[in-house]
C-alpha cells in the first residue's frame, strides 16, 4: 500500500469541492455531499456449481476490489430458487478511504468506457436518498481481469453511498467526479 493519494480524490478535494460549494451555495464545507463508501456485491446462487462459482467469485472481486470479499448467506429457504436457509449465496465488499477512490477511479475511467456500446450510465438509479446502484454484467471490463482465466461471467452491483440528502446533488457530485450519465436527466 502507497501513500500517494489517488487523482481522484484530489481532484475532489482541489476542484469538486469548491464548485459543489458555489453551487449549493453553502459555507460550511462539511454540508458538501460527499461519497461516503462503495459497496460491491456479487451473487452467484443461481449457479448451478455454486462452490465453484463461489470461488470464482472470491478472487475476481478481491482483484477488481483490492480488498477480500466477505461471504454472503440466504436469511430463509426459498424452494421455487432452489434456496436454503444459510447457504452461501454471494461475496460484498465494503470500499472506504483511499480505496474507495482507487477502484471509482478505474470504475469510471477505463471500465466504464470498455464496455461495447456504451451510451452512459442510466439517470434513474438513484434510491431517493441520495445513493446510486450500478449494475455490471461482465466482470472483464475491469483490466485487473485476464481473459484467459475467465470460467464464467459475474455480474455484480455497485452502490456508491453519499451523504448528499437528495440524489439532484449526489447526481451533481457524480458528475462532476466523471460519471458518464446518459442522455439527459429527469
Amino acid at each position: 500500500m502507497s501513500d500517494q493519494v489517488p487523482q481522484m480524490l484530489k481532484e475532489y478535494r482541489e476542484q469538486i469541492l469548491p464548485a459543489m460549494k458555489e453551487k449549493l451555495g453553502v459555507k460550511n464545507v462539511h454540508q458538501i455531499p460527499k461519497i461516503s463508501k462503495v459497496v460491491v456485491n456479487c451473487s452467484v446462487a443461481s449457479s448451478q456449481d455454486t462452490k465453484l462459482a463461489m470461488e470464482d467469485a472470491v478472487r475476481e472481486v478481491a482483484l477488481i476490489t483490492g480488498q477480500q470479499p466477505v461471504r454472503t448467506r440466504a436469511k430463509k429457504s426459498i424452494s421455487n430458487f432452489k434456496l436454503r436457509e444459510n447457504q452461501e449465496i454471494g461475496v460484498k465488499v465494503t470500499l472506504r478511504g483511499r480505496i474507495m477512490y482507487e477502484f471509482l477511479e478505474r470504475l469510471i475511467r477505463l471500465a466504464l468506457p470498455a464496455i461495447r456500446d456504451f451510451r452512459g450510465v442510466p439517470n434513474r438509479a438513484f434510491d431517493g436518498n441520495g445513493n446510486y446502484t450500478l449494475g455490471i454484467k461482465d466482470q472483464t471490463i475491469f483490466p485487473e481481469i485476464e481473459l484467459e482465466k475467465v470460467k464464467r461471467n459475474l455480474g455484480f452491483d455497485i452502490t456508491i453511498v453519499t451523504t448528499a440528502k437528495k440524489d439532484n446533488e449526489a447526481k451533481e457530485l457524480l458528475a462532476l467526479m466523471g460519471m458518464p450519465f446518459a442522455g439527459k436527466s429527469k
